[in-house]
């Protein structure tokens, strides 16, 4: 967990929370450039992502409908059934380029070559700029680097496209809270519960963050 000893920490987080919210495109990965990002975790930083294996997609079935499925599901078992045809939908490449660029990349990352992999995302969003997945799994990797501005600018850039991603929701709780706005993460991580009351380890993250930022019930 970031502390907030860090002098830059508390600027950064409300600096890249206002760009996201007012959309100042260009904001973050400039500030990125000019602040030296905090030492890495221990352990490899990860933010939420697809299963590893998923569904065919079913195109009977829109996201209006599947995110509504979502909402509704009984328990936990049938959430995560309708939660990675979501995510199916989501990854779906729009072309055959798009794809082998994708694969490519998964490959790079696999191989520790994480900055080729950037690049191979940086191609995919070039050429199709309205494919929700490269970005996303861009803003991953720039997360994975400590990148936290250009990590925040690629999330905003999904939400942009889809308000309900649930998993850019909590990337964006994640960092903010690892930047040490309290407040910001919880806002997001409120917003991805929204979306998906079953995401795991967020409702422990809201419950913590409230008691700190809202106090205790009386």
């Amino acid at each position: 967990m970031m502390a907030v000893r860090f002098p830059f920490a508390r600027t950064l987080s409300m600096v890249l929370g206002l760009a996201l919210v007012l959309g100042t495109a260009g904001l973050a990965p400039a500030l990125a450039q000019q602040v030296e990002p905090p030492p890495p975790p221990g352990k490899q930083k990860k933010l939420p992502e697809a299963p590893s294996k998923l569904p065919k997609v079913d195109r009977s079935k829109n996201l209006d409908f599947l995110f509504g499925a979502l909402k509704a599901a009984p328990d936990e078992a049938s959430a995560k059934h309708v939660e990675a045809r979501i995510w199916a939908i989501w990854i779906q490449t729009p072309s055959d380029t798009a794809a082998l660029l994708m694969s490519r990349a998964k490959t790079a990352v696999e191989a520790q070559k994480i900055d080729i992999a950037i690049k191979l995302l940086d191609s995919v969003i070039k050429l199709r700029p309205d494919y929700i997945e490269a970005w996303n799994r861009r803003a991953t990797l720039h997360y994975m680097q400590n990148d936290y501005g250009r990590s925040l600018a690629d999330i905003r850039e999904v939400l942009i496209r889809e308000p309900r991603h649930f998993g850019a929701l909590a990337g964006l709780g994640m960092i903010m809270q690892e930047v040490g706005d309290e407040k910001r993460a919880l806002e997001a991580y409120r917003k991805a519960l929204a979306v998906n009351p079953h995401l795991e380890k967020i409702p422990e993250q809201v419950k913590a963050l409230t008691e700190k930022v809202e106090g205790r019930d009386i």
